[in-house]
C-alpha cells in the first residue's frame, strides 16, 4: 500500500518540480513529455507557424527548468508553462513588430452605432466558438486565419478559454490581469471572430 502511494506521488507535478530542483533528468523529461503538446499547440494557434511553435515550446521548457527558483507553487505548473508561453509569444511579437494599432479598448465590450444587441448574443453564440468551428474539418484554416487576424491580446485569450479549455481564474494568471479583464477580452475576440467568420458559417 505504501508502494503504490509513493509511486502516485512520483507522479503528481508538484513532485516532478521538486525533482528538477536537484537537477533530475528523468523528471524533468516527464514534465516534457506530459506537457509539450499542449503547449505546442498552444503555440501553433498562436503563431500559425510551425516552425515557430516548435522553437518556442523548446523554449518554454528551457526557461521553466532555469527559472524553477522562480516557482512558489501557487498556481498549477500547467499553468505556469503557459505564463511562460504566452510571454515568449509577446517578446517574439514585440521584435517583428507585429503588434497592430485598434480603435478601441481591447478590455472593454466593444460596441458603435450599427453592432449593439444583435452584435453582443451574436457574439456570445456557440456557432462562433472556436473549438466547435476547429471541429469542422473544412473550417480549420479559415478560423486560423481568423485567429491570425486578432491582436494578441484577444487571440490569447479565446485560444485558452475556447480551445485549451482553460478557466477564468487560470487565464487570468496566465496573462496577469483581473478576471473581468478576461472575460471582457474573450468577448471581444468572439465579437472579432463573428465578423471574419461571418460570410464561411453563412455560406
Amino acid at each position: 500500500m505504501a508502494i503504490a502511494q509513493v509511486l502516485r506521488v512520483s507522479h503528481t507535478d508538484q513532485f516532478l518540480v521538486e525533482r528538477c530542483r536537484v537537477r533530475d533528468e528523468h523528471a524533468f523529461s516527464e514534465i516534457v513529455a506530459r506537457y509539450k503538446t499542449s503547449i505546442y499547440n498552444y503555440l501553433y494557434r498562436m503563431t500559425s507557424d510551425a516552425h515557430d511553435a516548435e522553437d518556442l515550446t523548446q523554449d518554454v521548457f528551457i526557461r521553466m527548468y532555469t527559472s524553477l527558483d522562480s516557482f512558489r507553487q501557487q498556481s498549477s505548473l500547467k499553468t505556469w508553462l503557459f505564463r511562460i508561453a504566452s510571454n515568449l509569444c509577446i517578446d517574439r511579437y514585440r521584435r517583428r513588430n507585429k503588434h497592430k494599432a485598434i480603435a478601441y479598448s481591447l478590455d472593454e465590450p466593444f460596441s458603435d452605432a450599427s453592432d449593439s444587441g444583435d452584435a453582443r448574443r451574436d457574439a456570445s453564440d456557440e456557432t462562433y466558438e472556436p473549438h466547435r468551428l476547429f471541429a469542422q474539418r473544412e473550417m480549420s484554416g479559415q478560423i486560423q486565419t481568423a485567429l491570425d487576424a486578432l491582436p494578441d491580446k484577444l487571440r490569447t485569450v479565446v485560444v485558452l478559454f475556447d480551445i485549451e479549455g482553460m478557466t477564468y481564474d487560470e487565464i487570468a494568471q496566465i496573462v496577469g490581469c483581473p478576471v473581468g479583464t478576461v472575460k471582457s477580452r474573450l468577448f471581444n475576440a468572439r465579437l472579432q471572430l463573428r465578423k471574419l467568420l461571418s460570410a464561411y458559417i453563412a455560406a
